[in-house]
């Protein structure tokens, strides 16, 4: 039996899926990088879980996750995701979603891409945690800082620095599986193969 995260909830299997599958894989694709910042803002006060259980709802609610379409929806789009059982149906969160899709394109056109902007802040290096247990793990880093700043001052919402740091975690800038999960090694392996650089943040 491989040994996974310790935040991992192993009794469901779509979570343990998600955790082998996707969390920490290194993003660079734009649409991909869009889906997160959406979930990751949706989940302010919830687990990601309650979340990652709506994907297909938020995929369906928000045009495939098309950054142009979502940041062309009315003011009657907003009132029909309101009533969309699939998704988070708080107004604000809703709204948040259709602003940062605008700002999400702003981006774009100043860097040539979402991605390109967004790695520039751990300078195209994955940063790779040495956690060994669930206590040591942190919500924030100066990442995460830096990036929820200039978010918001670009006029991004729902993006504080802790959704921000589970955001990185969740798009591989960030490798935080635990010292003793199988996915770290994999993933430093797959760094290696694919020529992508990385630097260790907290080695012991």
């Amino acid at each position: 039996m491989c040994q996974r995260c310790p935040w991992l909830d192993t009794s469901k299997p779509d979570y343990v899926e998600y955790h082998d599958k996707e969390w920490g894989v290194p993003v660079y694709d734009d649409q991909t990088l869009f889906e997160f910042l959406i979930l990751e803002s949706a989940q302010a006060g919830l687990s990601w879980y309650t979340i990652l259980r709506r994907r297909e709802g938020y995929r369906s609610a928000f045009a495939s996750f098309d950054v142009q379409q979502v940041a062309q929806f009315t003011e009657q789009d907003q009132l029909r995701l309101q009533n969309d059982a699939g998704i988070i149906r708080n107004k604000l969160k809703i709204a948040a979603t259709i602003n940062n899709a605008q700002r999400f394109i702003a981006v774009q056109q100043e860097f040539g891409s979402f991605s390109q902007y967004l790695w520039d802040f751990v300078d195209h290096k994955v940063q790779v945690g040495s956690w060994q247990s669930l206590e040591q793990y942190p919500t924030t880093s100066s990442v995460s800082d830096a990036l929820s700043k200039d978010l918001k001052k670009r006029g991004f919402k729902f993006i504080g620095t802790t959704i921000m740091y589970a955001y990185l975690q969740a798009t591989g800038l960030i490798n935080d599986h635990s010292q003793d999960c199988y996915r770290r090694q994999q993933l430093l392996d797959d760094y290696q193969r694919q020529g992508i650089e990385f630097q260790l943040v907290n080695a012991q």
